[in-house]
């Protein structure tokens, strides 16, 4: 099991749309409609980038890095799932003028593809998942429960943490394709053309994994707009050491937690990463897909029940994208908790007054949920992350 005194955190580098659907959306447009929650204006700023990101969470991170050096606009709202999202004729207008696309990748956003033709987007396409170790995550998305995952036999460096200032995703050549049909295909393939179409998408639940995604934005932020490279660098470097300061936090706090009571039932497979991180058992999801509008069937909710009762698990969890109904009627025939009074912020970040609306402090929000329901109290967090 990892000790949060022997975790070395180190930093990381960074359908085509009809003639009348178009007149429409430019309608919406004149009339002074914007979409997206991180919209920070319609027609942007003199001499910044227009940049479109897809999930909230990225358009957070494009935020930290960007800051009032881009005019931001992100597709989903607090509370939309990229799982199933289609995008509006004004979503498709904003994405048609937007110098920048950033997209998770993994194989996340099935609609992009579409979305960029509909759009004639034809500017830069950032792939944050291509700053991650997509092999590694692979890896982390086969593992089973339990005896599959063995802790004992982890190295506290699982994302390389060796502490040399230097890494390993520094020798991979990441660049940004200009041309969007080439660029798309990078958010499903790697650069040796070997298809991740199995790899769990949520990518960011790792705060390690989002350093490198932040980083990757950077990256792909100072290509587009070399004046202001150094600027989202500094920028990109100050916002991933709270993320650095968040995975050491996050870790103490699961440290001090038995090894058989880390175990967690999830509304949908949306945590792998995050579990993965902090030694954390997945029992199993009421769903059983990396979505979150999948459908059990009777046999597998009766494993999950037998999975949940054999292994002792304490609470299931429920995402914020998702309907807590089925989640009730499995918690009360396995005799568990469901903590549904509060959930999980997974595919989304939460809405404004939610204590969730950032990557940080929905992160916190998950952390804090997860020890409360298993008896633990959590820590006070360290000042850079207040």
């Amino acid at each position: 099991m990892n000790t949060a005194d022997s975790r070395t955190i180190r930093p990381t580098r960074l359908g085509a749309l009809t003639a009348v659907s178009l007149a429409a959306a430019a309608a919406l447009a004149l009339a002074g409609c914007t979409s997206g929650s991180g919209d920070s204006g319609a027609e942007g700023e003199a001499g910044t980038l227009r940049v479109v990101t897809t999930t909230t969470q990225l358009t957070d991170f494009a935020g930290q890095v960007g800051g009032d050096d881009i005019t931001l606009t992100g597709l989903l709202t607090a509370g939309a799932s990229a799982h199933h999202f289609d995008p509006s004729p004004a979503d498709l207008l904003e994405l048609g003028r937007a110098d920048v696309l950033i997209v998770n990748g993994a194989g996340l956003e099935t609609f992009i593809d579409s979305a960029v033709e509909s759009s004639g987007f034809d500017g830069t396409i950032i792939v944050a998942g291509d700053g991650i170790d997509l092999h590694e995550a692979e890896e982390i998305t086969a593992e089973g429960f339990g005896g599959d995952h063995d802790h004992a036999a982890e190295a506290v460096d699982d994302h390389d943490h060796d502490g040399d200032g230097e890494s390993d995703h520094a020798a991979e050549d990441h660049t940004t394709e200009s041309h969007a049909s080439e660029a798309t295909e990078s958010a499903e393939e790697s650069h040796d053309g070997h298809d991740h179409g199995d790899i769990n998408p949520h990518l960011w639940t790792s705060p390690q994994y989002a350093a490198d995604m932040v980083n990757e934005i950077a990256e792909g932020l100072g290509a587009a707009d070399p004046e202001r490279a150094e600027l989202f660098t500094e920028n990109a470097a100050a916002y991933t050491e709270r993320l650095y300061a968040l995975d050491e936090w996050i870790a103490a706090q699961f440290d001090r937690v038995p090894e058989a009571d880390r175990v967690l039932v999830s509304g949908h497979d949306s945590l792998r990463y995050y579990l993965h991180d902090y030694d954390i058992a997945f029992a199993g999801s009421i769903l059983p897909s990396f979505e979150d509008n999948a459908e059990p069937s009777a046999a597998q909710i009766d494993e999950l029940v037998a999975s949940i009762t054999e292994n002792g698990v304490k609470a299931v969890f429920v995402e914020s994208s998702m309907s807590p109904k089925l989640a009730q009627t499995i918690a009360q025939e396995a005799g568990v908790t469901v903590v549904d009074a509060e959930s999980l912020y997974a595919d989304s970040l939460g809405a404004s007054g939610s204590g969730a609306e950032t990557y940080i402090d929905a992160t916190i929000h998950n952390t804090r949920l997860i020890l409360e329901a298993w008896g633990a109290a959590p820590d006070e967090l360290p000042s850079v992350l207040q």
